[in-house]
This record gives C-alpha cells, structure tokens and sequence, in this order.
C-alpha cells in the first residue's frame, strides 16, 4: 500500500470511532522513517486506547500489520506505527503537553 493509501487508511479507520482534532503532517522531507505522522484526540483513556485498537484491528484484517505499538497501558498516548504513517492518539492535556504539530511545523518552516 503506498504512503497516500495507507494515510487515508488510517485516517478513516480513526473517524470510525469518532477521533477528534485529526491533523496530518506529511515530514517526507523531514523525516527518514515516516511520510506521514496522524494527530488525534481522544475524550478519556478508554476513548484513547479504542481509537488505537480500532486501527491495529482493521489493520491486521488488511493484512497490513503495524510494525509497534506504545502506550496502550496507560493509554494516554498511545502510538500506532504503520511504517510510512505514524498515528499518535492522544488525551487533550497530554496533546496540549506535547504540541507535536508546533514542533513539526516549525520544522518545516
């Protein structure tokens, strides 16, 4: 599956269970281990966590298993990498914590 594909993959997989504030970034030119990175929020842990499973599950079922998954224990970030796309699900506060997309574009600039 190319890059494209498998970021709308991934994209309609988390619009499935209704993520939230869903921001792509492609770093192709940033980045040597991913295209594209998927940013998401998740109303609780459990919304978190089931937005994750969500894609691992379909994935598998596509016969596109992802390569690693972190944080699922305390499912406040929890990461799905999927080789050329990377999603990260993550709580409000932890995302606000974090601001991947601050720093991934002022990468860019």
């Amino acid at each position: 599956m190319q890059s494209a594909e498998l970021k709308q993959f991934v994209v309609d997989k988390i619009d499935d269970l209704k993520a939230r504030d869903v921001v792509v970034i492609d770093v192709s030119n940033q980045s040597n281990i991913t295209d594209y990175m998927v940013i998401c929020s998740g109303t609780s842990k459990t919304h978190v966590k089931a937005i994750a499973e969500n894609l691992v599950i379909e994935a598998k079922a596509a016969g596109i298993p992802p390569i690693g998954i972190e944080g699922r224990d305390s499912s406040e970030w929890v990461l799905v990498d999927m080789g050329n796309v990377i999603l990260h699900v993550m709580q409000d506060q932890t995302r606000d914590f974090y601001q991947l997309e601050k720093l991934w574009s002022e990468k860019q600039a």
